[in-house]
């Protein structure tokens, strides 16, 4: 733990030196400790600092200002530092909840988010709705209860950024074989396909032919393993993905030209929506820090964008959720707070010896 800035460098560089898992914690204001580090240091930033006018944190900080204007002010002011320190392949996820201003729900992610986009050149990759599930008591009686944050994944650039996909997919299901044919994992055995192109008056023989030969490759595909499934789009059975339009979809396109495409899934599982459903934090016995974040929040993030051997960083870490984590996934991470009690209670929970 650091208490003063002048510190913040030396003891940064250090650590990102070296090769201990254990996580390190500067304690300090987020926008003057993140001005004493180097560029280009951290692989990930996940955080999600303080709300604006929710309550009141140990020691002030951001989230406090009189007016919502000045709270997207100052949180952009960090998130440009943010930018600054984070690699040319790193990603920035931001989890930010809305507030209420004299009933007004003022849209606050998205006014940062667009600011970011807009004045920072950030590039937003997903909106990821985090649905709390069971949420928490609302006596409002002229408005639905509000269940769901969000968590913005914004990279530097649109190319070139780290992203393990295969890191966060599903377990597939497997094939099988049911009197002597294959079907997928879904049930497609290919009969029903079949039949349709026997039957379609917009193919012509050769492109009728095609596709049968086309399908039966599809097919092996699923016995050698090489797809877990797939949908087949046959010009005048079924419509077009997205569009019928050839100068939009591409699909169409296809679709014109040879009479038939495929839609493909992969053979290690699909990746995750972007909703997530995840109870939030149990924090009944917590005494300080009301609002952390859960655990399972940080997982697709940090798997997915953080390699093996990256660093992660949370500007606004509390009791060390994202530290924990990251820590639990054998990356090595900094995390950063205004509070001296909530920084001893991440070690504490990260195993730090006090």
């Amino acid at each position: 733990m650091i208490a003063k800035s002048e510190k913040v460098r030396p003891d940064v560089e250090q650590y990102l030196a070296g090769s201990r898992i254990c996580p390190l914690f500067l304690l300090g204001d987020a926008l003057d400790v993140l001005r004493e580090i180097r560029d280009e240091a951290f692989d990930v930033i996940m955080t999600s600092p303080p709300y604006w006018g929710k309550r009141e944190y140990e020691n002030g900080g951001i989230g406090l200002e009189k007016h919502y204007g000045q709270f997207i002010g100052d949180l952009s002011a960090i998130c440009a530092e943010l930018k600054r320190i984070l690699k040319p392949t790193g990603s920035f996820w931001l989890n930010i909840g809305d507030s209420y201003e004299k009933k007004n729900l003022l849209g606050i992610p998205w006014r940062v988010a667009i600011k970011l986009t807009d004045e920072q050149g950030w590039t937003l990759r997903n909106s990821v709705v985090w649905n709390k599930v069971k949420g928490g008591p609302d006596n409002t009686k002229d408005r639905l209860r509000n269940v769901h944050e969000l968590l913005f994944h914004f990279v530097k650039s649109p190319r070139g950024y780290y992203y393990d996909a295969d890191a966060i997919r599903s377990t597939p299901k497997t094939s099988k074989v049911v009197n002597g044919s294959i079907v997928s994992a879904t049930g497609v055995s290919g009969v029903r396909y079949k039949r349709q192109i026997e039957l379609s008056t917009e193919l012509s023989e050769k492109e009728r032919r095609n596709a049968f030969a086309a399908l039966e490759e599809m097919l092996r595909g699923v016995v050698n393993g090489d797809i877990a499934d797939f949908r087949m789009i046959i010009r005048g059975q079924q419509r077009t993905t997205h569009s019928n339009s050839q100068k939009v979809s591409g699909r169409a396109k296809e679709l014109c030209d040879r009479g038939y495409y495929f839609l493909k899934y992969h053979p290690n599982g699909s990746k995750p929506s972007d909703v997530w459903d995840i109870i939030p934090e149990d924090t009944q016995k917590r005494k300080t820090h009301f609002a952390p974040y859960p655990q399972d929040l940080c997982r697709i993030p940090l798997l997915s964008s953080c390699p093996p051997d990256g660093v992660v960083l949370d500007p606004f870490c509390g009791t060390g959720t994202t530290m924990l984590v990251a820590s639990q996934l054998n990356r090595r991470s900094v995390g950063i707070d205004i509070s001296e009690e909530y920084i001893h209670q991440a070690e504490e929970r990260c195993g730090i010896l006090l």
